[in-house]
């Protein structure tokens, strides 16, 4: 047989490839190293309502389809996640571990009242929330105490959110916070048997504005803060202390401060103590006195007057 034909019908020898790289499975476990991080302040200082405090001191809660599991440890927190998430990313973001507070708390104004909040509140933090949930659980908010509103986003998460089963779950699966498509297609009826009454309207409402995208959230942060307050106030129900809170909590607006019964009654206690202010005197004096964070500032008030309250002791002057 020719040469030519022989290597023409003979099998190309080829180098063997490379074995394949061992699969990356991804670890349902992560420590983020902070500094100056109370855990326990910050997810019990009423910014956020879908947190569970445990027996052995952890927290559980669903962030973005997960289950989670956090607790502080020395030098940071530790975090445990189901599913297991490809990268952990969402859950700094979501805690905000890569803000230097000490940065914050040098803006605060260095009255008495003040500096007493921060020292009975360091450690605290913002959490960036999940501008639906958020906006919801505020909408939820309104005359009701921090348990109450827990109940009731807890009841609207268990009907209509998704089951999600961490194996370390005992009592049953956790339940994400049902997105507003979800919402919008209940009726007012059936959200008033999730047990909030008068503002189920205002929910059905909001709902029905972003899921037939009335009301972009994602854009809200784009907005000057006067603009982006306006839009979430169209919403039933919604007015101005509701819309800081989203706007605080959620999208990012450090000056964004909200005015509510507690802040309200602490503002005119300490820093009005022989003459009440109009409403009008009150928003500017908290417009301007608290400097670029006031947002923060606010957050430490208030959970520092919600602490004093709880002991009985007398605020500081």
């Amino acid at each position: 047989m020719d040469a030519a034909v022989c290597l023409q019908n003979s099998p190309v020898s080829t180098p063997p490839l490379p074995p394949l790289p061992p699969a990356v499975r991804p670890s349902n476990r992560v420590r983020v190293p902070v500094e100056d991080y109370d855990l326990d302040a910050t997810l019990a200082s009423g910014q956020a309502f879908g947190w569970t405090l445990t027996p052995d001191g952890s927290w559980e809660g669903v962030v973005g389809g997960h289950a989670i599991r956090v607790r502080a440890v020395p030098g940071g927190i530790e975090a445990e996640a189901h599913p297991p998430p490809a990268d952990w990313g969402w859950l700094r973001h979501y805690f905000q571990t890569d803000v230097r507070l000490e940065e914050i708390l040098a803006t605060f104004p260095q009255d008495g009242p003040m500096q007493a909040s921060v020292q009975g509140c360091r450690g605290l933090r913002l959490l960036r929330q999940d501008p639906w949930q958020c906006l919801a659980s505020f909408i939820l908010s309104s005359t009701k105490q921090i348990v109450q509103i827990q109940q009731i986003c807890r009841l609207l998460s268990l009907r209509y959110g998704e089951p999600v089963r961490p194996p370390w779950a005992t009592q049953g699966p956790l339940h994400t916070f049902p997105c507003a498509e979800r919402l919008a297609r209940c009726t007012e009826r059936e959200l008033r048997e999730c047990k909030m009454g008068f503002r189920a309207p205002g929910l059905l409402d909001a709902a029905r504005r972003v899921a037939l995208g009335e009301l972009d959230l994602g854009r809200l942060g784009t907005l000057p803060l006067s603009e982006a307050r306006d839009e979430l106030c169209k919403i039933r129900g919604v007015g101005p202390k509701i819309a800081n809170c989203v706007l605080l909590f959620a999208c990012g607006f450090p000056t964004a401060f909200p005015v509510d019964v507690w802040v309200r009654r602490a503002v005119r206690e300490l820093y009005f103590p022989r003459r009440r202010p109009t409403e009008a005197r009150l928003q500017r004096f908290v417009e301007t006195h608290f400097g670029p964070h006031a947002g923060y500032a606010q957050q430490y008030l208030f959970h520092h007057r919600r602490a004093v309250a709880a002991r009985n002791l007398p605020p500081a002057s």
